[in-house]
């Protein structure tokens, strides 16, 4: 890979090192080469409305890896709700190897994509899941048997606690990412999290390097089991949220 043909990627390097992040050349290249087969499949289908690659460096790829503000990364079991086109489970995957990394998505497509991403990036120990987050959150297979949960998708945070927060083991954590203001939609979630097992660990307000666009992690710790008759049927979160 000839990284002429990518001058942005000198602005990658200085964006992984403001959060204190080095990669390989290998890493790189799996960098654009993601990157390569997004803006490609995006052609035919709905993944990103961002392509540019100097934004999509920032909003998809620095965004995604700024978990390292809140979190030790080694090789912790991870899950991502709501992956979409792979944010944020594909970077912190290539950035972090050790990670073991489950992507969950409704949308089947999105994760036929995902596949072909984790065969060509030759990416270990992270695989697809797809359905809802309600009807896996009761399989034991899944439940409470994760140390992080990430979702970077858009809803309330008392309704995603309920997606995320029943795959949580105890001592985990759930890190929601935000922009803007988080505290109001903290305290409307109070009762959400309490109820699921898990306490307010801390937020994180930061601008995404070189931008002065905002941004926020909420971190949950699950300090308690979340109890059996949660997450409820599919939809309810979103349309009753606790």
């Amino acid at each position: 890979m000839d990284f002429k043909l990518y001058p942005e990627i000198r602005q990658f390097e200085d964006g992984l090192r403001a959060i204190n992040i080095e990669l390989s050349y290998l890493q790189k290249q799996q960098f654009i080469d993601y990157y390569e087969m997004l803006v490609e499949r995006n052609k035919v289908m709905n993944l990103t409305a961002i392509t540019d690659f100097s934004e999509v460096i920032t909003k998809h790829f620095i965004d995604s890896l700024s978990l390292i503000r809140v979190l030790k990364l080694s090789d912790q079991k991870v899950i991502d709700i709501g992956t979409g086109a792979g944010f944020p489970g594909i970077p912190l995957k290539i950035a972090f190897p050790d990670l073991e990394i489950l992507l969950l998505d409704s949308l089947k497509k999105r994760l036929v994509f995902l596949d072909e991403v984790i065969e060509k990036l030759n990416l270990n120990k992270i695989r697809t899941l797809h359905g809802r987050a309600e009807d896996y959150g009761k399989n034991p297979v899944y439940r409470e048997q994760y140390d992080i949960c990430v979702s970077r998708a858009v809803a309330k945070l008392s309704s995603l606690s309920e997606y995320c927060l029943p795959y949580v083991k105890k001592g985990g954590v759930f890190v929601s990412y935000k922009s803007g203001k988080a505290e109001e939609e903290l305290a409307e979630a109070e009762n959400a999290i309490k109820l699921l097992g898990a306490k307010e660990d801390k937020l994180d307000y930061f601008h995404l390097p070189g931008t002065e666009m905002e941004r926020v992690f909420i971190v949950l710790k699950k300090i308690s089991n979340t109890p059996k008759s949660y997450p409820r049927s599919a939809g309810k979160p979103s349309k009753e949220p606790l």
